[in-house]
């Protein structure tokens, strides 16, 4: 008996659903696996917690950094973070912890250039700090901290949230896998005597 038509436009559905997960799984996926974290649990980040946000930088110098960062990137063909956050906020500091363990550091550094900007000075006041941050990257207001935004080094951006330590992601790995999926491979960096190998 053939099938009618319904049931090959359910069928076609499903086929498209499962296409559809397909691609969500690929897309995240993307970028390069982040290291093996030998902490397993927040408990085991080292302490005391780090404060990444300079609180006594000007919003000039603020902005001077991450002009400087984006410059870098070009050179490097890294991606930039920009960490908005402030250092009342526990789950900022976490994650700073987590970016700054021995076997994140290396893989931090061949993909990113990080900036921390302290936009808030404590947790009633949101924004209270370097706004001119937030108009630079489209926000309005930050949905919670740390709030990422993560850019190609020519400005366009790939992502901005606070999903890095939302109730998915409440493990040192699961933190970095989720900056993971915005690596870009990493570019050998060519030395003088290898230049000169490739010119004669």
């Amino acid at each position: 008996m053939k099938p009618s038509g319904a049931a090959l436009t359910a069928v076609a559905a499903a086929a498209a659903l499962a296409a559809c997960a397909a691609g969500a799984g690929a897309t995240a996926r993307a970028g390069s696996p982040a290291p093996e974290l030998k902490a397993r649990t927040l408990k085991e980040l080292p302490t005391p917690l780090p404060r990444p946000y300079d609180e006594a930088a000007t919003p000039a110098q603020v902005n001077a950094r991450i002009d400087a960062a984006f410059a870098r990137a070009r050179a490097s063909h890294k991606r930039v973070i920009i960490d908005l956050g402030g250092n009342w906020c526990s789950w900022c500091r976490l994650l700073a912890a987590v970016m700054d363990l021995p076997e994140a550091r290396p893989f931090m550094a061949a993909h990113f250039e990080v900036v921390s900007v302290p936009v808030s000075s404590r947790e009633d006041r949101r924004d209270d700090q370097n706004r001119q941050v937030l108009r630079r990257f489209g926000l309005k207001k930050a949905d919670g901290y740390p709030y990422l935004v993560v850019a190609e080094p020519d400005g366009r951006i790939l992502a901005r949230s606070s999903a890095v330590t939302d109730d998915r992601h409440h493990t040192p790995q699961a933190m970095l896998d989720w900056i993971a999926q915005f690596a870009t491979p990493a570019h050998p960096v060519k030395t003088a005597a290898k230049s000169r190998e490739v010119a004669s």
